[in-house]
Parts: C-alpha cells; structure tokens; sequence
C-alpha cells in the first residue's frame, strides 16, 4: 500500500525553514564579531557627529574585540551615506549614525522604520546658534534686529537639508518674520571653518565641532535651543530665555544596523553602547561636547525615532517647506 501525500502547508514549510535558519544564525551571532566592522558616519570628518561617532567607534573595537573602523560618507545632507547602510549585508559588519531629521526627506531612497534595525541611542545634541565675534550681535534681540534693518543681508549657515539645523533656522526665519539668508554646507565642520572665517555671520550649528573656537574667543555663542542651559557653556541663555519661547532644537544620535541584521547581534552591540555611553569618561566627553547622554533599549530608540521625525514633520508640514 502506498504511502499517504499529505496537503502541502506554506506555514508549515515556512516554520520549518526558519527552524533549520536558527541554528546557523545562533551561531553566527555566538562568533560575531569575527572581524572588522565598519562604522558609517554620513558626514563630512570634523563635525559634530564625526567627533561622537569616533569616539563610540573606538571604544566598541576594545568592548567587543574586534577593530571598527569610521568611514565618512558625506552627501545630501546625510542621505547618501545612510542609504548605502540601508543596503548592506544585514551581518552586523557595518553599523551607521543615525541623526534626527535622517528620516525626513521623501526621495531619500530609505525608510527608518522599515529598513535599519535601532540599537541603540548616544546622546541628545542641541543646536546653538553662534556669531562671527566681528559681527554686532550678542543676543537673539540682537539677531532679529540686525535681520530687520539689514534684511536679506545676514546670512545664517546651516548643514543641508534634512537636517534640524536647517529647519531649525526656517523655523527661525517665520516665527521673528525676518528675511535672513540661509546658507547651507555639507556638514557642521565646514561650516565652523567658513564662519571663523567670516564668510558667514551666523550659524545654527552643533557645539563639537566649535568649542574650542567659541573658548578662544574666535566665535561667539548667542543661545542654545534647548530646554536648559547646557553644562559646555552654562552663561548661553536658552533660545526660550531669550525671548522665544519654546524654541528647541535637540537631536539625537544613535546607531543602528540594516533590517534583517539578527536580533542576537543587536543584543550584543546594544549591550556594548550602553556601558559606554554610560561610562563615566564618555559621559563627560558628551558632556563637554554641548551634549547629554542618552543610553537605551533597541525597542526605546525605535520609538524615538518614530516620535522626533513626526514632530519635525509637522513642522515641516506647517512651514509649507519643499524637502527634496
């Protein structure tokens, strides 16, 4: 007598193969990391997010034994190089910088939610808005004023679209109803540069890459968009104390891995970023680097992501901007 055929069942075979799919990717994630992992930094090197980026870079190659190496991959505002992360190999090899506002452009080529696995946030990075000590502003009042006797004269510099920086700033432009000049750069490094060295007179920039110039006098900080003064500069007013109430602009930094990497992966490097966002000499890097370290779960940072690009993208929305 021959054997039944029993019916063909796609949940069955589907269940089976990611059984047979577990062992192999258990193991992997027990061997990983076996060699380098690359660490995409979608900036220009020297700004804001470069300096982090490094430092976390450094102390993941001695938390988990194995080299990550920083490669700069700069270009439309941060779009180019987190679409290559979006593309790569889920192995857990290469890993990325994710900044607030990444998520904001439509033709982007990616979509944060759908196609990166978070691992974890590293800190909130406010946006100070800083002065050329040559031009004659001291104080926000002083920012709008000078924009409304001299309009269409002051330019205000900013990394590209879609960055907070650069919304911030529009943001900025319609609520004092001023006509300022917006000026865009590749990356927070550049900026610095051109506006030490005249070629723009305000910024909407990040604190790592201008402190030491703000220390030595060569640029001045006018206000932090933030809810509180930070502990970098203590005697910058808040944007809101200076008479905009409300006027925050706070990024976050975190790292992620293309969807798909496996959850064991995750796991592993979600542990390793929070002793060392946690630990005492990283803390006080962020610290005096105008920031506030921020250790968390993958599942909290996935829900960070989805709760700061919505609000940017109300923004957004009101301010009738174009984002390319």
């Amino acid at each position: 007598m021959s054997a039944s055929i029993r019916p063909f069942s796609l949940a069955a075979f589907v269940a089976a193969a990611i059984l047979a799919g577990a062992p192999g990717q258990l193991a992997a994630a027990d061997d990983y990391p076996s060699h380098n992992i690359t660490l995409i930094i979608p900036y220009p090197a020297g700004g804001g997010v470069d300096t982090e980026g490094r430092v976390i870079a450094a102390k993941l190659t001695e938390a988990l034994g194995q080299q990550v190496i920083v490669e700069n991959r700069p270009g439309a505002g941060a779009v180019i190089g987190v679409r290559a992360a979006a593309k790569s190999p889920a192995d857990g090899y290469t890993l990325v910088m994710l900044v607030t506002g990444m998520g904001l452009s439509p033709n982007a080529g990616y979509d944060l939610s759908k196609d990166f696995a978070p691992i974890g946030t590293i800190a909130s990075i406010p946006i100070v808005v800083m002065a050329n000590p040559e031009v004659p502003v001291k104080s926000i009042k002083d920012v709008i004023d000078l924009a409304k006797k001299e309009p269409g004269t002051v330019t205000v510099g900013t990394p590209p679209s879609p960055t907070l920086n650069y919304f911030g700033a529009e943001n900025f432009k319609a609520i004092t109803e001023t006509d300022i000049t917006i000026v865009t750069y590749k990356g927070t490094g550049p900026l610095t540069n051109d506006l030490v060295g005249g070629h723009v007179k305000i910024a909407f920039n990040t604190l790592p890459p201008a402190i030491g110039n703000i220390q030595a006098g060569k640029l001045r900080a006018i206000a932090v968009a933030a809810p509180e003064r930070i502990a970098a500069i203590p005697d910058t007013p808040t944007v809101s104390e200076s008479g905009l109430p409300g006027f925050n602009i706070v990024q976050y930094y975190g790292l992620a891995a293309p969807a798909g990497t496996p959850k064991p992966v995750i796991e592993r490097l979600n542990a390793a970023l929070r002793n060392i966002v946690s630990s005492e000499d990283v803390k006080q890097r962020i610290i005096s680097d105008g920031g506030g370290p921020v250790a968390s779960t993958p599942e909290e940072y996935a829900e960070n992501i989805k709760h700061e690009e919505g609000q940017w993208a109300e923004t957004i929305r009101k301010l009738g901007l174009k984002v390319e």
